[in-house]
């Protein structure tokens, strides 16, 4: 296409994009060793360019701006010449990534998280360099890695770790690599992304990307030398192809000394571990069928596999538990414990003492808040709140906790009546605003944990289904 080509409507777009991501995805899966060429027309592609644009302002990011103080929904009215001015930079060589602003947001126990938040035209480049790579790599990418690929979720990964936990696997190591997003050497990653990218221009843009450092608070530049910087579209994908590391050797093992049931018996009987990595981006856990000498043998072991990646392992974070001990994995608790009322022992997942605080931690900050504005408001956030946590949290032994939580939203929003309406009593509070018993204002009812049915996710192993069918997905 030339450079003035016409920008395509969105579904004209899509269907072109999901046809070709399709063949990128099944030449990967066919050919392992396949390097992919001309690829730069494709990020420039005026399709690729709509789709990567509507997935930038359709995010909750559009209402934040980058260095350039431009935020991506303020251009809407002008978005078709917006990506045609991108697309002809892209064409001519004369795009370059500007730095990204630093915004930094409270993590648990005080400390700070960094975040990069790039430019509106920096992130439309970033979602279809995603959109032309992510079904490259995908067919490399192992079935034990479940964070930030499609069709995939943290249930897969809870449930996985669940499976294996009931089937013997009783210890586990609790991986956690010290400022994985900061700390990733460029070097490294630039080299796993070449296996399976020749197309010189498109490296240099991903290389550009990770040097494109970062605007500081006090408005102080900071090179990038190593690292992916979170926030960036492109962020979690390059962090998948670093980690991918792990994955290819945990499932190197477990497809060939441990593929079938019968050598995973005969590596027990010769006293050999056997063991499973479960991984969700940063966060990852190693379930082991032998003993804690076996499990300390795999945190050495995994230490040396992350470290040709400028990664290490945060040795106070880093535990090795036994199953009945109990691990917090990605919000759930995960234990075994006797079932009440029978003498067998089940692995049960269930939220986490610190999901339930921080959830009431918000019901509580929310109704202690101005008191000037109408209940419809307070009902409005504090269901955007519970839903999706129960929506979440459903998947486990929840039954008692969604419970609790219907109880303890109900009384923070009664207390948040009473002091808003000092004067009434109780029957009018009633009459006025609790019809069925429910806080209710207008078209606005607090939403009920309680009413939510409890099912636990079925775990799906490998077969989980792309967006790009292959004959061997299919099959």
């Amino acid at each position: 296409m030339n450079t003035g080509a016409p920008l395509p409507s969105l579904s004209a777009a899509t269907g072109r994009v999901l046809g070709i991501q399709t063949k990128l995805h099944r030449w990967a899966d066919e050919d392992a060793s396949r390097r992919f060429d001309d690829l730069f027309n494709l990020v420039c592609d005026p399709a690729f360019l709509v789709v990567a644009w509507s997935r930038v302002k359709g995010n909750k990011g559009a209402r934040t701006a980058g260095v350039d103080g431009v935020r991506p929904r303020d251009l809407a009215a002008d978005e078709r010449q917006f990506l045609t001015a991108l697309r002809a930079e892209l064409k001519a060589g004369r795009f370059r990534p500007l730095p990204v602003r630093e915004h930094r947001i409270p993590k648990r126990g005080g400390k700070l998280r960094s975040l990069g938040i790039p430019t509106a035209a920096d992130r439309t480049v970033q979602a279809a360099l995603k959109l032309v790579l992510e079904p490259i790599f995908e067919a490399d990418f192992k079935p034990c890695s479940h964070g930030f690929r499609p069709g995939r979720s943290a249930h897969d990964a809870i449930a996985e770790v669940r499976h294996y936990a009931a089937h013997g696997y009783s210890w586990v190591v609790e991986g956690d690599i010290t400022a994985c997003f900061d700390t990733i050497d460029h070097t490294a990653l630039m080299d796993r992304v070449r296996q399976r990218v020749g197309d010189k221009r498109v490296l240099a843009l991903v290389k550009a990307f990770l040097k494109a450092g970062v605007l500081t608070k006090d408005a102080g530049l900071k090179d990038t030398t190593t690292g992916t910087p979170q926030g960036g579209i492109l962020s979690p994908l390059l962090s998948n192809i670093a980690l991918s590391v792990l994955d290819e050797h945990f499932n190197t093992m477990w497809t060939t000394t441990m593929a079938t049931p019968y050598r995973r018996k005969k590596r027990r009987q010769h006293g050999q571990p056997n063991y499973r990595l479960t991984r969700y981006a940063d966060d990852f856990v190693v379930t082991v069928h032998g003993d804690r000498a076996d499990a300390e043998d795999l945190r050495d072991q995994i230490a040396q596999i992350l470290a040709p990646m400028g990664l290490e392992l945060s040795q106070a974070k880093t535990h090795i538990t036994h199953i009945d001990e109990g691990l917090v994995f990605l919000g759930y608790r995960i234990q075994r414990h006797r079932k009440r009322g029978t003498n067998r022992r089940f692995v049960y997942t269930y939220p986490s003492k610190n999901a339930v605080a921080a959830t009431k931690a918000k019901v509580k900050t929310y109704s202690r808040e101005d008191r000037d504005k109408p209940l419809a408001d307070l009902l409005r956030r504090l269901n955007l709140v519970l839903r999706g946590w129960t929506n979440y949290f459903r998947h486990g032994a929840c039954k008692a906790t969604l419970g609790y939580l219907r109880a303890y939203s109900w009384q923070r929003v009664i207390l948040w009546l009473r002091r808003k309406h000092p004067r009434a009593n109780w029957k009018q509070l009633r009459r006025r605003y609790l019809p069925g018993w429910r806080p209710t204002d207008g078209d606005q009812t607090l939403f009920d944990p309680a009413s939510v049915p409890v099912r636990y996710y079925r775990y799906r192993g490998s077969n989980v289904p792309t967006p790009w069918p292959t004959a061997t997905t299919t099959a």
